[in-house]
């Protein structure tokens, strides 16, 4: 019994998700802006499969030439759609899962955050009403951004991990918020770069409250789990950040993409038209940015309540006092993710450089979500606390919270719908002729500087290297994602051009000897004597991913050693009270 009274919350979560994820029990699927998603996932399997790890380099995208996204792209959806398609489930039925996995864990999660806060009752409520956020419909159904929704999905957990470790001395609440961390970074690099002061002013400003306590566990234990879950996706953002120079990503910041285009109306975060085109300039757009009625109006009630207790209420222990903070932490976000949507905020956009690769200023509705979901539970704990004393407690709570999830999904489960869907299957998106054109000039921004990308479908390469009929031919030749090996007589000397983009990744030997070859528009070329020669290239870790997988490695040794041991407590700081 009291098993069941520990899981019937999360039960009850995942049963009310129901709606969220039924559109992708259909057979099809439907258009998404980033329709790459299903290709991604067929091509992080296939380069799995070559037995490259971590994963880099994909051969297919990229016009055919390869791509190296997964050492830009965060990787971590890719990984998990590719498991389930390995284990038997097709690309297309693969990427609907990790949908759906991100959409139910986005819930649980927000319910393990706002239950420890708020108890059960606010924790369900503020697990609804997260997980039925307008914005998380319109980054699943309609921008098809997956890796986004997963990060998004990983916020609670990260508060939750940093709030408990700086209290109770357990190496598991280190992890934990470690792991999570990792798993933003690892999902999406935008978010983690949004996240991330949010997540240092939230250690910063419990460390402030308890310094006089002399308790520095509020601040070192948060941030042991931050560094920690950096070392762990090390492997993917170090060289994400250093070898960027290779590519011409850069081409992405400006354009239609300049964030001084795409701010938010404040009229649009109350009532804006549920749409499934793009975002345009001024107040019209094709895209819903409302951060929705209820949520709004319950994080509003949120708010008045934490004023009035603040001035009514002592704060005589550290589980109330930790509540309070939060909510008003989650105040502050709320109000600061608002205020960098609008135009206003502009100088601040300015001045720091890093901020325009977010591109679009309506992504801090991600955060908005999350802080308004936070406060939403506040308001029910809040009234929980305040009605405790009446005889009729018992039902005006739960009636209150029926009625607000009745109307939440009632208004809110629509959103979780496309536009439309298509009969298309896997082929669909993984076919040769599908990588190399249409998937490919959806998303190119990670070719190399001054690639010239072909202008057509006939323009793509048919195989990797070519030789003129009248200077040899080809004996043998092999090729997957990690290694290309060929065996060629050629008459007399010749340049033989490789159709592969280039990166620094990829090394080049000519009978054993390794070459060096020139770079071209569109490929790379080496000279070749007369006679019968093997080519051998090889896809490697470069020095700074080396370093990098080793941080990575010591980061996940430290984890599971933490892990094994989690049972024992930190020894410094005071014992909790």
């Amino acid at each position: 019994m009291i098993f069941f009274k520990k899981i019937a919350p999360f039960l009850f979560v995942i049963i009310l998700s129901f709606l969220t994820i039924k559109p992708l029990f259909n057979p099809g699927f439907f258009p998404i802006h980033d329709d790459t998603q299903v290709a991604r996932v067929f091509e992080m399997k296939l380069a799995l499969l070559d037995g490259q790890f971590p994963v880099r380099w994909v051969p297919d995208l990229g016009y055919g030439y390869g791509y190296p996204i997964f050492n830009f792209y965060a990787p971590l959806t890719y990984y998990a759609g590719s498991i389930i398609n390995i284990f038997g489930f097709d690309a297309l039925i693969s990427t609907k899962i990790i949908m759906g996995l991100g959409i139910i864990l986005s819930g649980i999660f927000m319910y393990i955050l706002t239950s420890y806060l708020f108890g059960k009752i606010a924790g369900v409520t503020s697990a609804l009403f997260y997980m039925y956020a307008p914005f998380h419909a319109l980054d699943i159904y309609i921008r098809g951004d997956i890796s986004e929704s997963w990060a998004y999905t990983f916020i609670p957990l990260v508060f939750y991990g940093l709030l408990r470790s700086a209290f109770e001395k357990k190496w598991k609440y280190i992890a934990i918020g470690a792991i999570s961390y990792a798993g933003v970074i690892l999902s999406h690099n935008l978010t983690a770069m949004m996240i991330t002061p949010f997540i240092l002013v939230f250690i910063l400003f419990y460390f402030l409250n308890y310094y006089r306590e002399k308790r520095i566990n509020t601040f070192i234990n948060p941030l042991i789990a931050i560094v920690l879950g950096l070392m762990i996706s090390a492997f993917y953002w170090i060289p994400a950040l250093f070898e960027m120079k290779y590519t011409n990503v850069i081409s992405q910041i400006g354009g239609g993409a300049d964030f001084r285009d795409h701010f938010v109306c404040v009229e649009q975060l109350w009532q804006s038209p549920w749409g499934f085109g793009g975002s345009a300039p001024g107040c019209i757009d094709g895209l819903s940015f409302k951060i929705g009625k209820m949520h709004l109006l319950l994080s509003l009630l949120g708010f008045l309540s934490l004023i009035w207790l603040v001035l009514k209420t002592k704060f005589d222990n550290d589980k109330y006092k930790n509540t309070i903070l939060f909510t008003f932490f989650s105040t502050a976000g709320i109000l600061l993710s608002i205020f960098l949507m609008l135009e206003i905020s502009k100088p601040i956009w300015e001045q720091i450089p890093l901020m325009a690769f977010f591109q679009y200023p309506w992504r801090f509705l991600l955060l908005t979500s999350f802080f308004s979901a936070v406060l939403t539970g506040f308001f029910l704990w809040f009234t929980e606390k305040k009605l405790k004393t009446l005889k009729t407690n018992k039902f005006i709570i739960p009636l209150v919270v029926s009625i607000l999830l009745f109307s939440l999904i009632f208004f809110n489960a629509k959103l979780f719908n496309p536009q439309t869907t298509e009969f298309k299957t896997e082929k669909d998106y993984t076919s040769p002729s599908n990588l190399r054109w249409r998937i490919s000039k959806i998303s190119d921004e990670y070719m190399p500087k001054g690639f010239n990308k072909p202008r057509n479908r006939e323009d793509i390469p048919s195989k990797i290297i070519e030789i003129k009929e009248d200077e040899g031919r080809t004996l043998f030749e092999l090729e997957n994602s990690k290694t290309l090996r060929y065996f060629f007589d050629i008459s007399k000397r010749s340049e033989i051009q490789l159709n592969i983009a280039y990166f620094p990744a990829w090394q080049f030997y000519i009978d054993g000897k390794k070459t060096t070859p020139s770079i071209l528009e569109n490929g790379i070329s080496l000279i070749i004597e007369p006679g019968r020669h093997e080519l051998y290239a090889e896809f490697v870790q470069t020095s700074i991913e080396k370093f990098a997988n080793a941080l990575s490695l010591t980061g996940l040794f430290v984890f599971i050693i933490g892990i094994i041991f989690s049972t024992r407590k930190i020894v410094y700081g005071q014992k909790n009270r």
